[in-house]
């Protein structure tokens, strides 16, 4: 019987994988939080249905004179409240949309890192596999010649 050898066995050594969510909160300062914040507020359906609501109702006591004319037709104050609205909120929403692409590329490569990780482990197994099977084929073959000799 010829002698079988096994692949060395593989021990782990490598750091535990973090949570990149985790790690990139940890890192994360005010202004950024601030900036996630309000683009998270303003690209929600509540901030556009609160922003209409209060603009109509703007719009209708100053073309129905209900209450003083404050801001007459064209709406000039109106105009200038939403250009100054849009002057600084889109800075902000432009700041947490590269946040959040340095995130999506550390995801990548946090990714990239386990999927190596894991074809060595893959191969690790495919290895100790093989070399079962090997001595599946070979023990197969004595008990067939076994039981050959012992009919014969």
């Amino acid at each position: 019987m010829r002698k079988f050898t096994f692949p060395e066995t593989r021990f782990h050594l490598h750091a535990p994988i973090r949570n990149v969510n985790e790690l990139f909160d940890e890192q994360i300062t005010p202004g950024q939080r601030a900036s996630d914040w309000i683009a998270k507020t303003i690209g929600s359906w509540r901030f556009i249905i609160i922003q209409t609501i209060f603009f109509s109702i703007w719009i209708f006591l100053n073309v129905t004179a209900f209450i003083k004319h404050w801001d007459p037709y064209p709406f000039i104050l109106m105009n200038l409240l939403l250009s100054t609205q849009a002057a600084y909120t889109a800075p902000m929403i432009m700041m947490s949309q590269n946040r959040q692409a340095v995130k999506d590329r550390l995801e990548a490569h946090n990714d990239y890192v386990v999927n190596q990780k894991a074809e060595v482990e893959i191969r690790t197994i495919m290895e100790q596999l093989e070399a079962q099977n090997q001595v599946l084929l070979e023990l197969h073959r004595l008990l067939a010649a076994a039981q050959g000799n012992v009919q014969g």
